[in-house]
């Protein structure tokens, strides 16, 4: 997703769009108060600057099971915006707060349906986490709400695993299939806790 997705949201919705700037500690806090009046925040962010917002991702939001939507951009390695941008730490990071869901999608497709999820879930935090870029021009379907916590089988097996979580799919079904590994299992999962 690029950040012309939230411009064109701040044209359409100017006042349900609130610029804090490079705040944050306060970006999350302010999102926490938010949703205890009510309302379903989306914090988009990126993932190195997350870091810095890490007690309240933990204290004013995730113990308190408040439905906060974190938008993660630029989520694992993304070369051309240097050291300071990489979001290498987020997966570590996020995975040990309570309450927290991750998802990470591995496609524009299913970006849109795990950001439409985690707007719609109400039991708790959600982060998606998606790399820096365009997409790879998957087709869109209609929005539905996932399974949280379950994943896809993209090929049905015995003998090996590939687990992929992420953008790396299209490379782990390409090792699948170059290895002639038919009865590999391959699964796709879309949410951790």
């Amino acid at each position: 997703m690029k950040a012309l997705v939230w411009c064109a949201f701040l044209k359409s919705t100017p006042a349900q769009y609130f610029d804090v700037a490079i705040a944050e500690q306060h970006a999350v806090t302010f999102a926490a108060g938010l949703a205890i009046g009510g309302y379903k925040p989306i914090v988009a962010i990126y993932s190195t600057f997350l870091q810095r917002a890490y007690d309240q991702v933990i204290h004013d939001v995730a113990i308190q099971k408040l439905p906060v939507l974190f938008a993660i951009d630029r989520g694992g390695i993304v070369g051309a915006d240097g050291q300071t941008h990489q979001g290498a730490f987020d997966l570590s990071f996020l995975r040990c707060i309570p309450n927290m869901i991750i998802m990470a999608p591995s496609d524009e497709n299913e970006c849109r349906q795990m950001l439409h999820t985690g707007y719609h879930y109400q039991e708790g935090p959600v982060a998606v986490r998606y790399p820096r870029g365009s997409g790879v021009g998957a087709p869109l379907q209609p929005l539905s709400e996932l399974p949280i916590g379950k994943g896809i089988i993209r090929r049905q097996g015995k003998s090996i695993a590939i687990l992929n979580f992420g953008t790396l799919l299209p490379e782990a079904l390409d090792v699948a299939e170059k290895t002639g590994c038919n009865s590999c299992r391959h699964a796709l999962y879309q949410t951790t806790r």
